[in-house]
């Protein structure tokens, strides 16, 4: 029975709330008050050296490095031999020798219900591994100058999830590296909001952020399946209003014995919130499982789900790729899925099936592109997507029909046109935040200026064939596109990038 009570612990991570009144506690400023480990012995080793033979076999299974200049990863949160490799195939992610300034761990209480979040602010935490520093001046900071923020001694004391991924982070980084351990209590996703917008700075600059959660507790085997991968995409979608409309829509399905389909919701929502006006960030699936499949332990009954993301910065690919190009070949294809695609949506208001078997790799690669549309040399229509979540030619295809049937500037294309319509795609590169316009080179870097929720874009080619100058370009970008008037770029963040365009003649 003790056995039994002992893996439900380390596979649930202690989901329900304990009752009561809690004060606030600040500790002794003068005295270091540091965190001691709680759950080493149980959801991982206690014994250092075992504890790093463990680990180095966890990382060995898990999912080799693909990403780079990774900003934050969600990592699940309960005992190793459930979520370890899943968990390692996160933090794989992160590049072993970084130095970052901070390292920001969220995680949702699991064990009593407050306003805001705390943060430690009063010693450091430890494990078998050692001390890891809090980074405790600005830990104070942040608790002394937002509401949002305090300290409750109480919500660390025995809180398992932000605990079991230090040693992760002492396993994986070689370099000196120090912690701001944020618990968030609350249950309003509007103090997420708020959370996120006093940490997004922190976000751009030299930091790492985890959050701590696992996903679906106690469904069946296949229940779990299906709802953490809606739960995943939601979050991939950078869209938090889908994410919270996700999980209200997992908890109608009527599954029996799910309990929750992402406990760490809180600290998810708030990273969702720092980086969903920001098209520079992208969030990457690594790896799923649930605690159904480890080997001895695994009941398929009631299993939790666990998921392994990254969030990573400015579009970037994959490591270990070659330089992105598209042949001849591959250019012709793009363009006659373009047209048949037109042809075939206007017509006979049908989307045409592309054979995938044959196109080449490259076309099949997830790029951001446009599609832009003239009849007699003159613009008719374009539209594009920066996000490169589908293949390109799933993108080019979705952007032809777009662009003939939703620029607000243009009437519908009608089937008379089509045959003096010239396609020309726009195939993007990552962007890349610019500090001054002097980075600018006309004719060969597209803009995209973002202020608050406005936005706008011009690709490359506008430069050149517009002959406005620099100031010029920028003022009708913030002025016509993103509508901020026409010195909206002077206080915006501006980003450029590069395109591989190609046309029908």
């Amino acid at each position: 029975m003790c056995k039994v009570k002992y893996i439900l612990l380390m596979i649930t991570g202690m989901l329900f709330f304990n009752s009561g009144c809690h004060a606030q506690d600040r500790g002794d400023d003068e005295k270091l008050i540091n965190r001691k480990p709680v759950v080493s012995g149980q959801f991982y080793d206690d014994d250092p050296i075992i504890l790093r033979e463990d680990l180095k076999k966890i990382f060995a299974n898990a999912v080799p490095p693909q990403y780079d200049r990774v900003k934050a990863i969600i990592a699940p949160h309960a005992g190793y031999v459930f979520s370890g490799e899943v968990a390692a195939s996160g933090y794989n992610q992160i590049d072993e020798q970084a130095a970052f300034d901070n390292v920001f761990i969220l995680a949702s209480s699991h064990r009593i219900a407050f306003d805001g979040a705390s943060i430690y602010n009063v010693g450091h935490y430890e494990t078998p591994f050692g001390i890891v520093k809090v980074n405790l001046p600005l830990a104070k900071e942040l608790s002394q100058d937002n509401n949002v923020f305090t300290f409750r001694k109480d919500a660390h004391n025995a809180e398992h999830s932000l605990e079991v991924q230090l040693p992760f982070l002492q396993y994986r980084l070689k370099q000196d590296f120090q912690i701001i351990p944020i618990v968030i209590g609350t249950q309003n996703p509007a103090t997420c909001k708020e959370i996120a917008a006093i940490l997004k700075p922190y976000l751009e600059g030299n930091n790492l952020f985890v959050i701590s959660t696992d996903f679906s507790h106690y469904p069946s085997y296949e229940n779990a399946q299906e709802v953490d991968h809606l739960t995943a995409e939601a979050i991939v979608s950078r869209e938090p209003d889908l994410f919270l409309k996700t999980l209200e829509e997992n908890s109608l399905k009527g599954i029996s014995n799910l309990a929750t389909s992402c406990c760490g919701w809180s600290s998810t929502l708030s990273l969702m919130y720092m980086i969903e006006d920001n098209p520079a960030y992208e969030i990457h699936k690594v790896q799923y499982k649930n605690s159904g499949d480890v080997k001895y332990y695994g009941d398929k009954d009631r299993v939790v789900g666990y998921y392994s993301l990254v969030v990573t910065a400015q579009g970037e690919r994959p490591t270990g790729q070659a330089d992105f190009n598209l042949s001849q070949k591959d250019q012709d294809d793009l363009l006659g899925i373009a047209r048949h695609t037109v042809e075939e949506y206007i017509r006979n208001d049908k989307v045409p099936h592309i054979d995938e078997d044959d196109l080449s790799d490259a076309v099949q690669e997830h790029c951001g592109a446009f599609v832009s549309l003239y009849k007699d040399k003159r613009l008719r229509g374009c539209i594009g997507r920066f996000k490169a979540d589908e293949p390109l030619y799933k993108i080019v295809q979705k952007m032809a029909i777009a662009s003939a049937t939703q620029d607000y500037r243009f009437p519908r294309v009608n089937a008379t046109e089509i045959d003096d319509l010239m396609i020309e795609i726009s195939v993007l590169t990552p962007m890349r935040k610019i500090s001054s316009i002097d980075e600018i080179e006309m004719g060969k870097h597209g803009i995209y200026i973002q202020k608050g929720s406005a936005s706008g874009t011009f690709l490359p080619q506008v430069g050149s064939q517009t002959g406005w100058s620099k100031e010029e370009y920028l003022g009708h970008c913030a002025k016509d596109k993103a509508r901020i008037g026409w010195d909206g770029w002077k206080d915006a963040d501006i980003y450029i990038y590069e395109a591989l365009v190609f046309g029908e003649q």
